[in-house]
C-alpha cells in the first residue's frame, strides 16, 4: 500500500493518497471539527482533487478520534457555499466517484449531514449520530431534513429531527444506515479496505452504478433545497434562535417564546 501526502488544501482539512483512494480528514480538533469557512474551502479543494484526478477512484472522509464533526460553527458560520460543492463544499455536489465515511465519536448536525453526503458508512461502536438543531431554535439546513428519511426509517428520522436526541452506531447499523460497525480506532483502516475493494472493480461500471443509485435515491433536489432555505431564513429571523444560541453559549436551558 503506497501513501503520498498532498499539500493540505487547508489547515482545517488534510489529504492523503493511499493507492487509488484519497483520504480527506477534518482537522480542527480544538473546535470539534466544526464547519467554518476554512473547512468549507478545504473540503471543496479536496473533493475537486478527487473528482479531477484520474488516478483517484475512491475517497474516504474522516474526522477525529472523539468527534467526527460537531456541525456548523455557531460562532463563525460555515463560510460561503462553493461553486462545485455548495454548502460546506459538499452538500449539493454531484460526485462521480464513491465516498466512504469513517466515523469515530460524534457526528452531529452538519457533521451528520456530511455523513449523509457519503455513499457508505463505517462507524465505531462508540459513534453517535444526531440532529440537535431544534435545541438551538433551528432545523438541519444542510439537506439533512429531507435526506435523513431516505436512508433511515421515516419514524426514526422524525424522532431524530423533532426530539434532537441522537442514536448510537449500534442502532444505526441495525437500521441499515451503517455498513460496517467496528471497534474504536479501526474505522479508517476498515474504510480504506472497503475503498480498496471498490477500486478493484471497473471504475466506469462503478461510477455508472453510483450515478443511477444517486438518481434513484435523491432525484432532483431543487425544490427540497428551496423549501429548506426558505424555512431556514424564517428561523433565522425568530426570537427563539437568538435565545437558543445564547443558551448554548451560556450553558443553560433555553426559554422558548415560540416566536
Amino acid at each position: 500500500m503506497s501513501e503520498t501526502a498532498d499539500a493540505p488544501a487547508s489547515r482545517a482539512v488534510q489529504t492523503l493518497r493511499v493507492d487509488r483512494t484519497l483520504v480527506i480528514g477534518l482537522d480542527r480538533p480544538a473546535k470539534r471539527n466544526a464547519i467554518n469557512g476554512a473547512v468549507t474551502r478545504g473540503l471543496d479543494e479536496a473533493l475537486n482533487l478527487l473528482e479531477d484526478d484520474d488516478d483517484l477512484w475512491c475517497g474516504v472522509l474522516t474526522g477525529g478520534p472523539e468527534v467526527f464533526s460537531a456541525g456548523a460553527d455557531l460562532a463563525e458560520g460555515p463560510g460561503e457555499p462553493t461553486e462545485r460543492g455548495g454548502i460546506a463544499g459538499i452538500m449539493s455536489r454531484t460526485r462521480p466517484k464513491p465516498l466512504v465515511a469513517a466515523v469515530e465519536g460524534y457526528a452531529l448536525g452538519g457533521g451528520l449531514e456530511l455523513v449523509l453526503c457519503c455513499d457508505l458508512v463505517v462507524a465505531a461502536r462508540t459513534a453517535v449520530f444526531g440532529f440537535p438543531e431544534v435545541k438551538r431554535g433551528l432545523m438541519p439546513d444542510f439537506g439533512g431534513v429531507f435526506r435523513a428519511p431516505r436512508v433511515l426509517p421515516a419514524n426514526v428520522a422524525r424522532e431524530m429531527l423533532l426530539t434532537g436526541a441522537p442514536i448510537d452506531a449500534v442502532r444505526a447499523e441495525r437500521l441499515g444506515f451503517v455498513n460496517r460497525l467496528v471497534e474504536p480506532g479501526t474505522t479508517l483502516d476498515i474504510a480504506l479496505g472497503l475503498a480498496a475493494t471498490i477500486s478493484g472493480n471497473a471504475p466506469l461500471a462503478v461510477r455508472a452504478a453510483l450515478a443511477l443509485v444517486h438518481d434513484e435515491i435523491n432525484g432532483d433536489e431543487t425544490a427540497s433545497w428551496a423549501a429548506s432555505h426558505a424555512a431556514h431564513e424564517r428561523l433565522l429571523a425568530s426570537a427563539d434562535l437568538v435565545e437558543g444560541v445564547a443558551a448554548f453559549f451560556e450553558r443553560r436551558e433555553p426559554r422558548w417564546a415560540g416566536r
